[in-house]
C-alpha cells in the first residue's frame, strides 16, 4: 500500500481493516469502480464514504492493477470535488496503475530471490561447516571422513540436535571429539 499523501493513506488502511471502499471492491471486482459523489454513497461504504469527505474528498475513481489479465491491486485517484474524472487522466490514470503493478511484481521478485539466495548462502555456510568437523574428526579420532560424518549425523540425531550445531559445537571447542568418536551411526 502506498499513498501520495497522509490523507488518502489514512482512508486506504481504513479500507483495508473494514473491508470496503472503492479500492477494495475493485481490487475484488477486477474493474474500476466509480463515485461521483461520495455523500450519495455513504449507503454504499458505510465507514469508508463519511471519512473520506470529513478528510475532503467528494468523489473518488478506483482503477485496476493488472498485469497479464490478473488484477493485483488497486489504485483510488481522489478529487475535492464531486464529478468524473476526464477520460483522458482516466486514460493516464489507468497506464499509471498498470505501470506500477509491473513495479510491485518486480519488487516481489527481487524480495523473494534474495530470500532464495540467503537461504542457499546459510545451507552453504553450514555445508563448509560440516565438512571442517568431519575433517577434525577424522584426524582426531584416526577415523575416515565417511565414518567421521556418520558419527556426526548419529550424534545429532540420538540429542535430537541439528547437525550443523554439533559442527560448530566441534569445531568451536563446546564438544569434544573424543565424545563422537565412540558414538554410533
Amino acid at each position: 500500500m502506498a499513498s501520495s499523501s497522509e490523507r488518502a493513506e489514512a482512508l486506504e488502511l481504513l479500507q483495508s481493516q473494514n473491508e470496503e471502499g472503492p479500492c477494495f471492491e475493485c481490487y475484488h471486482r477486477g474493474k474500476p469502480v466509480l463515485s461521483e459523489d461520495l455523500a450519495a454513497d455513504c449507503g454504499r461504504w458505510p465507514t469508508f464514504a463519511p471519512a473520506a469527505i470529513q478528510t475532503g474528498f467528494r468523489s473518488v475513481h478506483a482503477i485496476p492493477m493488472r498485469v497479464r489479465g490478473g488484477t493485483v491491486g488497486a489504485m483510488n485517484l481522489f478529487r475535492s470535488e464531486p464529478g468524473r474524472i476526464g477520460e483522458a487522466d482516466l486514460s493516464l490514470g489507468q497506464g499509471m496503475a498498470d505501470i506500477a503493478a509491473i513495479g510491485l511484481l518486480q519488487e516481489r521478485t527481487v524480495r523473494e530471490s534474495r530470500g532464495v539466495i540467503a537461504e542457499l548462502q546459510g545451507a552453504l555456510n553450514s555445508r563448509v561447516v560440516i565438512e571442517q568437523a568431519k575433517g577434525m574428526l577424522a584426524e582426531s579420532a584416526g577415523i575416515g571422513v565417511d565414518a567421521a560424518f556418520a558419527r556426526l549425523r548419529g550424534y545429532a540425531r540420538n540429542h535430537n540436535r541439528r547437525l550443523s550445531d554439533v559442527a560448530h559445537d566441534l569445531i568451536e571447542g563446546r564438544l569434544e571429539a573424543v565424545t563422537l568418536a565412540f558414538t554410533s551411526s
